[in-house]
């Protein structure tokens, strides 16, 4: 195994790693829509937290050698289902056919008030 870090998302803020590759697949931890240089959530709502997080993880498979074209499957926990559209057009952005398979629900509640937060599992 091997773990993956870079300064451009945010630092893990316990004991875990930003991503674990091993035997071809990269393994990204859920990232929360931090901007890693002020350690805040962006501001508006939903559209930029998934942006943001989206962002954070193409800069962790990018660290790996990756990218988000080799995002086999996703993550998506949302604080408000109501706000599933809002994601999803912003996460519609960031892919392309053939799309990451995706599993999307909503949570009692995310770490620091979060709207969303994504993990994923790539190719290297």
């Amino acid at each position: 195994m091997k773990r993956i870090s870079t300064e451009k998302a945010p630092a893990a803020i316990g004991p875990y790693s930003q991503a674990m590759s091993h035997g071809g697949l990269i393994f990204v931890s859920g990232q929360l829509p931090i901007i890693p240089e002020t350690g805040a959530f962006p501001e508006g709502g939903v559209e930029e937290q998934t942006r943001q997080s989206l962002t954070n993880i193409k800069a962790i498979l990018e660290e790996a050698g990756s990218d988000m074209d080799k995002v086999i499957k996703t993550t998506v926990l949302l604080a408000d289902m109501g706000d599933f559209a809002a994601m999803n057009g912003v996460y519609s952005q960031f892919f392309s056919t053939p799309y990451p398979a995706r599993c999307a629900f909503a949570v009692k509640t995310l770490p620091k008030g979060a709207l969303v937060e994504i993990e994923c599992v790539a190719a290297e």
